[in-house]
């Protein structure tokens, strides 16, 4: 009898395992974004995203050509926090994932802005 509650137990244990992995990779965030920010000059309006996975951990840059490192960024449960840093200043991100879109708010020195990202199809 313990036998069948030791083995009920273990297939439970599985289950649940399975499903805890499944929400982690729901939130895949590695891949480039495309972003829209409302609000600021056109020349700061759009740019992109790029999260990579490197050594288990999940590392990004903002921009194309030239890239800013994405500073203490963290990824949990489907929300993206991190930072950069320019000559124009400090400039931190607090966004929602919900499946391929990002949303929230970039705050610096000039204000609080909306932003808006896109996860770009793979080529």
């Amino acid at each position: 009898m313990k036998t069948k509650y030791y083995i009920l137990m273990i297939i439970a244990v599985g289950f649940f395992s399975i499903a805890a992995k499944k929400a982690v990779t729901a939130d895949d965030i590695v891949g480039t974004w495309k972003y829209l920010i409302s609000d600021v000059p056109p020349e700061y309006e759009s740019g992109f995203f790029t999260f990579e996975q490197k050594d288990n951990k999940t590392t990004g840059y903002v921009g194309d050509t030239e890239k800013q490192e994405m500073k203490d960024l963290t990824v949990d449960q489907g929300k993206v926090v991190f930072s950069t840093e320019s000559q124009a200043g400090v400039f931190k991100y607090s966004l929602m994932q919900k499946g391929d879109t990002l949303t929230g708010i970039i705050s610096s020195q000039y204000g609080d802005f909306p932003i808006k990202a896109v996860k770009e199809a793979k080529k």
